[in-house]
């Protein structure tokens, strides 16, 4: 893990595409300014880690319930 220390009104660049910058220091608190191209997404690992469980989740379906929902469309043929 790289470890920088960056002051107010600076930034971090990464490759050549995506800079952080510094924007408010108060207290413990520090707020980011993340410029990236659009089709890299960028959250909170928080959120991101809900939307990794949400996709899993998706994932895990119950094949018998496609199979139940595919005998309906043949039925409609």
């Amino acid at each position: 893990m790289l470890v920088l220390t960056r002051k107010l009104g600076e930034k971090i660049q990464i490759g050549d595409d995506i800079s952080i910058l510094i924007m408010d220091i108060t207290g413990r608190q520090v707020r980011l300014g993340i410029d990236a191209p659009s089709d890299i997404k960028v959250h909170r690992e928080e959120i991101y880690q809900r939307i990794k469980e949400e996709n899993i989740n998706a994932s895990n379906i119950d094949v018998s319930e496609v199979d139940k929902i595919k005998n309906l469309f043949e039925k409609n043929d």
